[in-house]
């Protein structure tokens, strides 16, 4: 869940412009973090949907001023409602509160992709709430900030959470499937060094020679053996079919053969494009429902056909042993179970509340905004993170959330953009 970012070395980076217009072609939305959380529901039997009434998204009572740029000014802001009616006590409320809390390191230092936030922003609010009391979260919310929507407010939100399979440190014929740490030669180019018009878009390559060239893919690494005998495999995984998954999920958790647990997070991928499999397999009529169990049942059922399928999803992830807090999210902090949600940052600032309101009741409420993922692109989109354990395999598998988004921003945010950009401050 956590962005493992290297820096080429100089020799390597010395050949990079030369393939400008190649990595404009490869890009694949590879910013920050490239965990692709949710690009279904996971595993398992998912949780019957709470069905809610979703608050309907702000309707504009004026033209949306924008800003040209691929960021949350690019789709335009609308002021929103009244924080104090919004958000109430509760248990989410109290957590987001405490994610908050940990971001705010982050928040007062970090660039803000989105444009809409400067460090110093923060600072009342992170200052505030250092003594606030939890008991009180749904009023700090209330006191410090303002709502804003971003582009339509029209959310789509999904889930995740932290899988556990069975693994080993050691390889055996029980356990053949290797878990990769980063390779060494994977090398992270920021395009933004090349060009002002790219900034914030980074891709994944490999030196050969005197070019930069597309990492290997799924097949090269998983089937073809490319990666082996590099003295990278950080453990082995039983079930090819799990792993694969848990890959999806960019983090989890090893049972290894003594019962003691190994927990495994994002270090990295390959920067090749994310495929969902699901949709995939439901296009051509392997499955019919197209949830992670009818998905994983066919892959088991038919083995050689299933690992040519999870093939063409050529992306492929790479591990670190977590020993601390987490797992991790893009910000490099520990993910918080019903309080952290991924977003793109090109429109949300990483690290600001987020107000969810959905046809699914179980994700109503604040979320912090920690995380990214390969497949959360684009704004109001989402992937909510619930944690691990049964319930949360079981809600995380069936989250499919549709209503509207509104971005929590400190008091003052949205003022100061419109005297920046001549908008009018009037309130719907």
């Amino acid at each position: 869940m956590t962005s493992g970012r290297s820096t080429p070395s100089r020799p390597a980076a010395a050949f990079l412009f030369p393939f400008l217009l190649l990595a404009l072609a490869l890009l694949s939305g590879c910013a920050g973090s490239l965990i692709p959380p949710s690009a279904g529901p996971a595993p398992g039997t998912a949780a019957q949907p709470a069905p809610a009434t979703p608050r309907p998204p702000v309707a504009p009572t004026q033209p949306v001023p924008v800003v040209a740029g691929e960021n949350a000014l690019g789709a335009g802001l609308v002021p929103g409602p009244p924080v104090a009616g919004l958000v109430r006590q509760s248990e989410r409320t109290r957590a987001a509160f405490a994610a908050f809390k940990l971001s705010c390191p982050s928040l007062l230092r970090r660039a803000d992709q989105s444009g809409l936030t400067r460090g110093q922003d923060w600072a009342t609010a992170c200052g505030a709430a250092t003594s606030w009391p939890e008991a009180g979260a749904a009023d700090f919310f209330s006191r410090y900030f303002e709502a804003v929507q971003v582009g339509d407010g029209k959310a789509f939100a999904t889930g995740y959470y932290e899988p556990e399979i069975a693994g080993s440190r050691t390889r055996s014929a029980a356990y053949p499937v290797p878990v990769y740490r980063r390779p060494p030669d994977l090398i992270d180019v920021d395009l933004g060094l090349f060009s002002d018009s790219l900034k914030g878009r980074t891709i994944r390559g490999r030196v050969d020679g005197q070019k930069f060239v597309p990492y290997h893919e799924r097949a090269q690494i998983a089937d073809g053996g490319i990666l082996a005998g590099r003295g990278l495999e950080l453990a082995w995984a039983a079930d090819p079919v799990e792993f694969f998954f848990l890959q999806v999920q960019g983090s989890g958790r090893l049972r290894l053969p003594d019962g003691s647990i190994m927990r495994i997070g994002y270090d990295g991928q390959n920067g090749r494009d994310y495929t969902g499999i699901g949709k995939l397999m439901k296009d051509r009529g392997l499955i019919r429902a197209g949830s992670m169990q009818d998905i994983m049942n066919w892959l088991r059922a038919n083995p050689a056909e299933g690992r040519a399928i999870m093939n063409e999803n050529k992306s492929f992830v790479f591990f670190r042993e977590l020993t601390g807090a987490g797992p991790l999210g893009a910000m490099g902090l520990p993910v918080t179970a019903e309080a952290t949600v991924a977003a793109d940052p090109r429109y949300v600032p990483l690290g600001a509340p987020v107000l969810l309101s959905l046809d699914r009741a179980e994700p109503e409420g604040v979320w912090i905004a920690q995380d990214t993922g390969g497949a959360i692109k684009g704004p109001n989109r989402f992937d909510t993170f619930w944690g691990a354990g049964d319930r949360a395999r079981a809600i995380a598998g069936g989250m499919s959330g549709r209503g509207s988004a509104l971005l929590l921003l400190p008091v003052g945010t949205y003022a100061r953009l419109a005297a920046e950009n001549g908008w009018s401050t009037s309130q719907p």
